[in-house]
């Protein structure tokens, strides 16, 4: 697709949600994804149009998959905590330790693209700074050049790091939304076995493993247990 024809319909898109025509513009974001143009602010209006039309699991994995995209982005953080306060299952976090909830807020603070084009230009601007060291004459440049240099040169590679980690933590962290209405959880990849718990539609799970048509998953109180493929939709 082109970027104009792009820009057209998701400007046709937000036309329809302005005027409260919230089907209409969720079917224009679709097509705008289907067509290959997928960016945070169609993830977060296509989130934002399912959350009016009460489809809450939709909105929700959309509004995941802007939050991949824009972990920094507070606008996707308090819509999702709104579509979350209207599903059945209130699953409490298990509190991560405390260096890697740093650490992964730290990764998260930006996006990867971000992170990407920060390193790159502190990266160039470090290079620059150890040229001017190089040919500048006066001791007082030189010195500042040098610093200067080594600083951004660190930091640089700082961002290269936090963009690897991110990408990383995210692939490491498969997750998916849950889409059947109540679901029971068995002991292992077979209906015939013991239910432990049952979920309902629209909650977040990680993928733990996968055998055939069954995934192993994780809830964010710890909780793990086998369920369908199908029932399943990835972020």
């Amino acid at each position: 697709m082109g970027k104009n024809k792009a820009v057209d319909l998701f400007t046709k898109g937000n036309s329809h949600y302005a005027k409260s025509e919230y089907k209409q513009a969720a079917t224009v974001y679709e097509q705008l994804l289907k067509d290959g143009f997928q960016s945070t602010a169609v993830y977060f209006n296509l989130g934002n149009a399912y959350y009016k039309l009460d489809e809450i699991p939709l909105a929700i994995l959309n509004y995941e998959k802007a939050y991949k995209r824009s972990p920094n982005d507070e606008d996707i953080k308090v819509n999702l905590q709104l579509a979350n306060q209207k599903i059945d299952d209130k699953i409490e976090t298990v509190p991560p330790l405390f260096l890697n909830q740093w650490w992964h807020s730290f990764i998260l603070a930006f996006s990867l693209n971000a992170w990407s084009v920060l390193g790159t230009t502190l990266f160039f601007v470090g290079f620059l700074a150890l040229i001017v060291y190089l040919f500048a004459q006066a001791v007082g440049v030189k010195k500042t050049a040098f610093y200067s240099g080594i600083s951004c040169l660190v930091l640089a590679m700082v961002c290269l790091i936090a963009a690897t980690a991110q990408q990383r933590y995210f692939d490491k962290h498969q997750e998916a939304i849950l889409f059947s209405g109540a679901v029971n959880v068995k002991s292992a990849p077979n209906d015939q076995t013991k239910t432990l718990f049952v979920i309902h539609e629209g909650t977040k799970v990680k993928i733990a493993k996968r055998e055939g048509d069954w995934v192993k998953i994780e809830l964010s109180n710890g909780n793990v247990g086998w369920i369908a493929y199908n029932d399943l939709r990835i972020i």
